[in-house]
């Protein structure tokens, strides 16, 4: 009697990660089925980092994106991928204004109102690091360059494609707090990664966490193609090339495929001075997914 062959099902998983260039780009192989994937039948969200960050809370997604200041927050449920990170080496979230601040910086920031992109996300922890005392007002990350611009906020803390077309709003850079940090520590910033629930067999973290590596990989090896293909995601600079890719190449880079020894240091060392500094209750015990 002939055997009937089963086709296997394949295991439903959603990936929620931000509508920006960078992150495009790096999903943009799985996203866009490049390559064959007999185990996954993969479904993306896209949200801002913000609203990730709350949502990471309820365990609404399977793999999402998470600033590493909100990791602490939900560790128990979920676990860091070794790839996927957003990391800066010397640059990262920029600090603007209307008016340029050239000495007496901490003074002068000090009980400053600055619109920020969320009191979650590591570039307000970054900034909190930095200043300590000043007022903060939630803004979407993508109204904040207009909000300063108006003069309706001294000073506003930019992510994303912001970082590069600030100057086109007449706003001055305050200060670049990825190169603050390479000054303190020696080591790159790191801003965000993707985490995925813990209740996943490991079998299956190991298959995803080596899914989105290749695709990260694909983006590397396919850089202009990918870059452009993912241009209307870039909002302010999609019609800039040039911009569009070095903006994809600050934030997917070599740490985005594994962050590495210094990488996972950097990590240490971000939650080592928010616990120091009570602006988080406990330092979370890091294992990557590998």
């Amino acid at each position: 009697m002939q055997k009937i062959r089963l086709k296997s099902k394949k295991k439903k998983i959603v990936i929620a990660h931000s509508p920006d260039a960078d992150d495009a780009f790096m999903f943009y192989a799985l996203a866009n089925g490049v390559f064959k994937n007999d185990n996954f039948e993969v479904n993306h969200v896209l949200k801002d980092i913000q609203t990730l960050n709350k949502e990471s809370e309820s365990l609404l997604y399977d793999v999402q994106a998470i600033s590493f200041f909100a990791y602490p927050d939900v560790v128990d449920k979920y676990q860091l991928l070794s790839c996927g990170g957003s990391v800066g080496y010397g640059y990262g979230p920029l600090l603007v204004g209307n008016e340029k601040v050239e000495r007496d910086l901490l003074s002068k920031l000090k009980g400053a109102t600055i619109a920020v992109p969320g009191e979650k996300t590591t570039a307000y922890l970054l900034l909190k690091l930095l200043i300590k005392d000043f007022k903060s007002v939630v803004l979407p990350f993508d109204q904040i360059l207009d909000a300063v611009s108006k003069g309706e906020y001294p000073f506003g803390l930019i992510i994303h494609e912001g970082q590069l077309s600030y100057l086109k709003h007449g706003l001055n850079k305050i200060v670049d707090l990825g190169q603050w940090w390479l000054g303190l520590t020696n080591l790159p910033v790191p801003l965000g990664g993707n985490v995925i629930k813990r209740a996943y067999a490991e079998s299956d973290k190991k298959d995803i966490n080596l899914l989105i590596k290749n695709s990260i990989l694909y983006a590397l090896e396919n850089k202009e193609k990918v870059a452009r293909a993912v241009s209307g995601y870039a909002r302010e600079i999609e019609h800039d090339e040039n911009l569009i890719s070095k903006f994809v190449s600050m934030y997917v880079n070599d740490f985005t495929v594994d962050y590495g020894i210094s990488g996972k240091l950097a990590i240490k060392k971000l939650y080592q001075m928010a616990y120091e500094n009570d602006l988080i209750k406990n330092i979370p015990v890091l294992d990557f997914v590998e």
